[in-house]
């Protein structure tokens, strides 16, 4: 083992208003334990406070790793917003200039490209449907899992039934969609807890709050699982404009309005990649003190 110094150097960084905390871990030596460092420095009171903690990290089989942790810990396969702040990250302090690039993940490698105007285009492969590999236990075979009925909670239902319709879908990361009448009077902070932790998700899952606009609109707010409610959450946006598309409710080309910005999501057919393009800005860059029990790796 050996000492880490007193302090790290961090960036805040922020997509649609999903904000985050960046480290590198090329140019720095990073706590052992970046869990407990991300409960920490998660805390909006006593830390920086973060919707996810970004870790730069060397490639092995694409040009870069990003590590992704909730402010609970927890670590994620994925996040949308995320890749296209750590690509404006790795561009913005010198680590790339390439127009595009290759970023290991939990779900893979994703292929960020450079938009212009600190836009970001993100291809997100291919949804999964099939309700085991979700995972979830509603739905059979291929899926996919649309209009589900959950059972939950009569007091904690959108209409006192004790059941919520919803479609699951994951991007790497697992979804339930639910369509509302009304996105700002959406119970967001109670039904969204309720259904992360519902038995029929036994990974958790992240709650998209939605209402349909038009053929090319949709209203977005989302529960993240180890987060709570954030402003933005990118594959949310590609999870709801999919089940969106599916179910025929709008075209293969829809703008998903967060409440921190806006994300365009395309997806050409049923067998074509999702295309996320959205925005990435830096916001501050500081120091973060390490603690004497957590200034050592391995």
């Amino acid at each position: 083992m050996s000492a880490l110094p007193d302090s790290l150097p961090f960036t805040k960084m922020h997509g649609a208003g999903n904000d985050f905390v960046v480290v590198d871990g090329i140019r720095h030596r990073l706590p052992e334990d970046m869990a407990r460092f991300a409960r920490r420095i998660g805390d909006r009171n006593l830390g920086i406070g973060f919707d996810q903690l970004l870790v730069v990290r060397p490639g092995g089989q694409a040009d870069f790793r990003m590590e992704i942790f909730n402010p609970d810990g927890s670590q994620v396969e994925m996040c949308a917003n995320g890749i296209r702040a750590f690509f404006k990250y790795l561009r913005d302090h010198g680590h790339s200039s390439a127009e595009e690039i290759g970023v290991e993940t939990l779900s893979g490698v994703v292929r960020p490209r450079w938009a212009g105007q600190d836009r970001v285009r993100v291809d997100m492969a291919h949804p999964v449907l099939a309700p085991a590999k979700i995972p979830t236990t509603l739905g059979e075979g291929e899926g996919p899992v649309l209009d589900a009925v959950l059972e939950v909670p009569a007091a904690l239902s959108l209409d006192g039934s004790g059941r919520v319709t919803l479609s699951a879908i994951s991007m790497g990361n697992p979804h339930a969609v639910v369509e509302v009448e009304d996105v700002h009077r959406a119970p967001v902070d109670t039904l969204g807890p309720e259904i992360e932790n519902h038995p029929a998700f036994p990974n958790r899952v992240n709650v998209e709050f939605i209402r349909v606009l038009g053929r090319d609109q949709i209203q977005q707010r989302t529960w993240e699982r180890g987060t709570g409610e954030t402003l933005a959450c990118g594959s949310g946006a590609c999870a709801v404009a999919v089940s969106a598309m599916l179910r025929g409710a709008v075209d293969r080309r829809v703008r998903v309005e967060l409440r921190g910005g806006e994300l365009e999501i395309e997806w050409a057919d049923n067998s074509a990649h999702i295309f996320m393009t959205g925005p990435a800005a830096e916001v501050f860059s500081g120091q973060i003190p390490l603690l004497g029990d957590e200034n050592t790796e391995a």
